[in-house]
């Protein structure tokens, strides 16, 4: 008996290795694409250790050092000996927009001690350095050092949620003008909130029409769907900026038709109107297809039935037409809502300064300023909120409930 499991356990054992073998490839593509690349971004929106590795003797002499006044004459001289050092490694700049992203104005500080002080020798060091900068001289100046220092830190975090950690180790607001990612993260969940809604009211009964279509006609309106993935998304984008500008087609027809005098033409591009509009337009087959599959499964007589009962049609849709639907709302609703959130060529391009969303601030810190730890810690937080929105659905609704078909 125990031979006999032993023969019908090894067959089962190469059925399962044929089976990993066909799924490796899909495996291996998913973890260099996907997995691998979220790894990198999480880990460096909380591991910096450039200054870490420029100022080691720097930082250990502030270990010791409370916060309070200056720190000892031992801190300077290792501070210059290691700004000499980097100014020859070719690091130097690395470690200074470093410093400058806690305090504003250090890095120029930082590379000008470093260029004077190359020639000299010996200290006093505290009284040279602060010929060259008073910010030598300001506790603060020390105090973003030695919080940059940190190879492991929540800093970024905290600048992505406009906070900022005190030199007492509290957390209090940044200041007033500086509080910008709260309030685009808001701005980009309402946004978002507003196109999944467009996009239901638009594609339910674009949806409703095809799947109650004769084949023939239902084909040819799903490809009328489908032609915009055909199309670049710079191309429709750009579509979009002629057709909305104040100079566009759509002001044109409406001061010709007299709906608005030549003076009074509308500004619908470079503000929030055109970024609804252009991605209310990209998203709309993502509402439309999930909808479609759902309907198309949904018997006609139902609504007869409801209708043969004395329902009014209104009240045969509510009650009987629309639940069955509710599969194909959630998973449309669910996949417009989290590619919105994650645009940003569309309100680049359309959106002007008052219609932009988090994305563009996390691709220009990407891109611009070349803060990654701030763009990767943003990234995170946009991460996090989208699998709290996908829990939600979970819990309310159901992912297994949800229809694509």
């Amino acid at each position: 008996m125990a031979g006999s499991v032993r023969w019908s356990a090894g067959p089962l054992d190469r059925a399962q290795i044929r089976a990993l073998g066909l799924v490796a490839p899909l495996l291996l593509f998913i973890g260099v694409t996907f997995i691998a690349p979220l790894g990198t971004m999480l880990m460096r929106s909380v591991h910096d250790p450039v200054v870490a590795d420029a100022l080691p003797e720097t930082l250990a002499q502030l270990k010791s050092w409370d916060g309070e006044g200056l720190p000892p004459e031992a801190a300077y001289a290792a501070l210059a000996r290691e700004l000499r050092r980097a100014a020859a490694a070719r690091t130097l700049g690395q470690m200074a927009g470093r410093v400058n992203r806690v305090q504003v104005g250090l890095r120029s500080v930082v590379t000008r001690t470093a260029r004077e002080l190359r020639e000299v020798e010996q200290g006093p060091w505290r009284t040279q350095m602060a010929a060259v900068d008073s910010a030598w001289a300001d506790p603060a100046t020390w105090y973003a050092i030695q919080v940059t220092g940190e190879r492991f830190t929540a800093r970024h975090y905290l600048n992505a949620v406009d906070l900022q950690q005190l030199a007492d180790g509290s957390v209090a607001a940044q200041a007033e003008e500086r509080r910008i990612y709260v309030r685009l993260f808001l701005r980009t969940l309402a946004v978002s909130g507003l196109i999944t809604l467009l996009c239901l009211l638009l594609g339910y009964p674009v949806a409703h029409l095809i799947a109650n279509s004769s084949p023939r006609r239902a084909s040819l309106l799903l490809i009328l769907v489908l032609v915009p993935f055909w199309t670049s998304l710079l191309v429709r984008t750009t579509a979009w900026i002629v057709l909305l500008q104040s100079q566009g087609v759509l002001n044109d027809l409406m001061v010709s038709l007299g709906l608005i005098n030549d003076s009074g033409r509308l500004a619908m591009v470079y503000n929030m109107t055109g970024t609804i509009v252009a991605m209310t337009h990209v998203l709309l087959p993502f509402m439309v297809l999930p909808l479609y599959s759902v309907m198309r499964g949904i018997p006609a007589t139902h609504m007869n039935a409801a209708a043969s009962l004395g329902a009014t049609p209104l009240r045969a849709f509510w009650r009987v037409y629309w639940p069955q639907s509710l599969p194909g709302v959630g998973a449309g609703a669910l996949l417009v809502f989290i590619l919105a959130i994650g645009y940003y060529i569309t309100p680049a391009l359309v959106g002007g300064s008052s219609g932009q969303l988090i994305s563009n601030m996390i691709a220009y810190h990407m891109q611009t300023s070349l803060n990654w730890g701030l763009a990767a810690a943003l990234g995170g937080v946009l991460l996090a909120g989208v699998l709290i929105l996908y829990w939600l659905y979970d819990r309310l609704v159901g992912v297994e409930r949800m229809g694509l078909g």
